[in-house]
């Protein structure tokens, strides 16, 4: 199906013109216009829900002439990855993505691509991983991929996702850092609800986003190089400390981006990392990834008019984690409340992703919080301004008392 009139005047003012247009669309919407501005070369698709929404709206972007690419189905989540490695080892600017179990299928594929270096941009639209086949929004389909070289950010509106986006390919191909990048999204709180967001022109993105330049890498027959060898074990370790230089080069060029993205694009996200929502004077502050924001950070604001002195702080970054932002953040309240929308089976404290990292990274401050994880909306279910109020409320009764009945909690467990 065709665009609509209303839709093909306003994508010839963005690709033509020098001023944004606003639009109404979802998440998925949100970065496959971005696709568009960054001029992607290759795209490989399998239907998964709730990640299929751009694979469609991409679809339709290429068949109506608004973006030349190549967009290939493939077999299945595997052959996807695969497809856009290649493509990026000849020189490409790919985009792939996926959700839940379609993304683990990549697993091969998934951890080759950081390993080589190929600074492809993936869409992960988070969902439960089966059994059982839930279609609902959990986080550790992205989060299995942690610790191989993807950075990984979490995205809550779609104007940030559309913005991530573009930043995440001037990150990704930076030569200081060539490494993938893993845009998370929420399954259907994201993915799938409309949101009022606008499309900056594409002159001004092309200021932002230099086209894609492998240099010397790039796999061609002039350029004679071998491409992932096998190699004997006296290499392994070099390579991984490479990987690792390149993730910490990565905060500095993330610094960067976002700030010369607000120079030319116009929109300042502030701290490129996480989302600091009053916290500066507060006593009990919440943490949490994604739309999880929203009913906690109206939770804030009707505390604050009954003078509590609480606040929330949203990540961004999840790899490289913002382990400064953290103790700056964290380490003048009295108690924090971790939400976290994953489990970690036999972790330390049988805590949360979110939570064991954040505890990790307060671990070196002049002044450890409290903290209480709670382990909830798993499967989709809804965590509501109701549920933000009750964390607070108990987490401000452990800061009255200075001490906590109860670590972890899974939030919301029926008896």
């Amino acid at each position: 199906m065709a665009v609509s009139a209303i839709e093909a005047k306003r994508l010839e003012a963005v690709l033509k013109g020098d001023e944004e247009v606003e639009v109404v669309g979802t998440g998925t919407d949100a970065v496959a216009y971005a696709l568009m501005l960054a001029d992607i070369d290759v795209t490989a698709a399998y239907p998964i829900r709730p990640y299929g929404g751009v694979m469609e709206r991409t679809a339709r972007l290429i068949a109506d002439g608004y973006l030349k690419a190549e967009y290939i189905v493939a077999a299945h989540e595997h052959d996807q990855f695969e497809i856009v490695k290649h493509a990026s080892a000849v020189g490409a600017r790919t985009f792939v993505g996926s959700s839940g179990v379609g993304w683990l299928l990549a697993i091969e594929a998934i951890v080759a691509i950081s390993t080589d270096r190929y600074p492809v941009v993936a869409l992960i639209g988070n969902r439960a991983l089966d059994d059982p086949g839930a279609y609902g929004v959990e986080h550790n389909d992205a989060l299995m991929v942690r610790d191989v070289g993807w950075l990984l950010v979490w995205v809550d509106t779609a104007q940030e996702a559309l913005d991530t986006t573009l930043i995440a390919y001037r990150v990704a191909e930076d030569p200081r850092v060539m490494l993938p990048v893993g845009i998370s999204m929420d399954g259907a709180f994201l993915t799938h609800s409309e949101h009022v967001f606008r499309i900056p022109p594409k002159s001004k993105v092309q200021k932002f986003l230099p086209p894609y330049d492998l240099g010397n890498r790039k796999l061609h027959p002039s350029n004679v190089i071998s491409v992932a060898p096998q190699v004997n074990e006296d290499w392994v370790t070099e390579l991984r400390k490479q990987m690792d230089e390149a993730m910490k080069n990565a905060r500095r060029v993330i610094e960067e981006a976002y700030r010369d993205y607000a120079k030319i694009i116009g929109r300042d996200y502030g701290n490129p990392f996480v989302e600091p929502y009053m916290v500066d004077d507060a006593d009990v502050i919440m943490v949490g990834m994604g739309t999880v924001s929203k009913p906690i950070k109206e939770a804030v604001r009707r505390l604050r008019a009954k003078g509590e002195r609480v606040g929330f702080l949203r990540i961004r970054w999840f790899r490289p984690f913002p382990t400064d932002d953290i103790i700056r953040y964290l380490m003048g309240a009295k108690a924090v409340a971790v939400v976290d929308r994953d489990y970690s089976f036999g972790s330390p404290f049988d805590g949360g992703a979110l939570y064991t990292e954040i505890r990790s990274a307060l671990y070196e401050a002049e002044h450890r919080p409290l903290m209480i994880n709670f382990i909830g909306g798993l499967g989709g279910r809804e965590i509501t301004y109701n549920d933000a109020m009750n964390m607070f409320n108990i987490t401000l009764d452990a800061a009255r008392k200075g001490k906590i009945e109860q670590r972890v909690i899974w939030y919301g467990v029926r008896e």
